[in-house]
């Protein structure tokens, strides 16, 4: 899966704007998008435009309530909205029911929810079991949590640094046996201050993680994996390509290298190998890089050293600091601002979602 932001796909006219979407995940392997919705006017549009596309492309759809905007009291709403769209040809189904999730979301009443729907509904959503949310009615979870950070929605510190990994084992204890979908992501970062009306400032120091991760998720081997994301192009976490037509925080570098790498990986794992070698079919060389060099003075133009438009407790001014670089693993060439992996390091993956494209703190 993977997941796409609809607000920032709302300016699409047709269900051909959604056709390119659509052809390059399913050319990389990725079975599903997941369709992020807020409760904005254009929303319902947007939904049909991408399930007609998908219906055409032969990929799967389903919807992500996003509870920044939802509220946990309109469990009617958000049900009718699931039943509208359940029997579509695209809609993901899993064991039979339709499949459902969230981002965030925690009290749901999700009895209510089911009764809403008037169809059977495979929940997945993105509860918090740390929050002391109950999770018994679910059939599975969510983490959002693709990054490594400090437990409170910050970067990591020398002192409170909670790996992927260690979010991994969370979810997976509570679920006992039942389906995890497990998060992949490149990084995260996105940096603004008192130009926008809402407070969004937050940096998750990744720079090994899309590669470190791979490694990870072949090892655990959940029932689903979801790429986060295609196309929040405001948190810098995009995998899509930056030319489908969309809206954005100010994006502008492609990010495309990412699913060339982890098409072996998303073949691998659809196998069931445990190495993505035979899935190679040339070699390829990937690489990101820092675009300003590492002793550059950025706070003479940064306005997140001025107070937002409003704050909120997981957001911050000014910068973070985060922890130490992490060695490099073997066989990745570091030169000057450029990490190159070679193909023995290659590792694998699957979902993708397509975002909502502004989350307020």
């Amino acid at each position: 899966m993977t997941s796409q932001q609809i607000g920032a796909t709302h300016n699409r006219k047709s269900a051909s704007e959604y056709d390119e979407d659509m052809r390059i995940a399913k050319s990389l392997g990725i079975d599903a998008f997941a369709l992020n919705i807020g409760t904005d006017p254009y929303t319902k549009q947007q939904l049909e435009l991408a399930y007609e596309s998908a219906a055409q492309n032969l990929m799967k759809v389903f919807i992500s309530f996003d509870f920044n905007w939802w509220q946990t009291d309109r469990t009617t709403e958000i049900g009718h909205t699931i039943a509208r769209f359940a029997a579509r040809p695209a809609q993901l189904m899993v064991d039979n029911k339709v499949f459902v999730s969230t981002f965030a979301g925690d009290g749901l009443d999700v009895a209510a929810l089911r009764i809403a729907a008037g169809v059977p509904i495979f929940f997945a959503p993105n509860f918090h079991p740390a929050f002391g949310t109950d999770t018994t009615s679910v059939d599975g979870l969510f983490n959002w949590m693709a990054w490594p950070h400090n437990g409170g929605n910050k970067a990591p510190t020398r002192h409170s640094n909670i790996s992927v990994a260690d979010g991994d084992q969370v979810y997976i204890n509570v679920l006992a046996g039942r389906a995890y979908v497990a998060p992949v992501s490149p990084w995260f970062f996105t940096h603004f201050g008192p130009e926008v009306p809402y407070s969004k400032n937050w940096i998750f120091p990744s720079d090994l993680l899309w590669y470190n991760r791979w490694h990870e998720i072949l090892t655990m081997r959940p029932r689903f994996i979801e790429i986060v994301t295609w196309n929040d192009y405001g948190e810098s976490h995009y995998t899509g390509p930056l030319h489908s037509p969309h809206t954005d925080d100010g994006a502008s570098k492609p990010h495309d290298g990412w699913l060339e790498m982890a098409k072996p990986f998303i073949a691998a794992f659809k196998a069931g190998a445990s190495s993505p070698d035979k899935y190679i079919t040339s070699d390829r060389l990937i690489y990101w890089y820092r675009p300003a060099l590492r002793n550059q003075n950025c706070d003479v133009t940064d306005t997140t050293l001025h107070p937002p438009g409003r704050l909120r407790q997981h957001t911050f001014n000014g910068n973070s600091s985060g922890p130490t670089p992490s060695p490099s693993p073997p066989n990745t060439i570091l030169h000057r601002n450029h990490t190159v992996t070679r193909r023995t390091q290659y590792d694998l993956v699957v979902f993708v979602q397509m975002q909502r494209r502004c989350k307020p703190g």
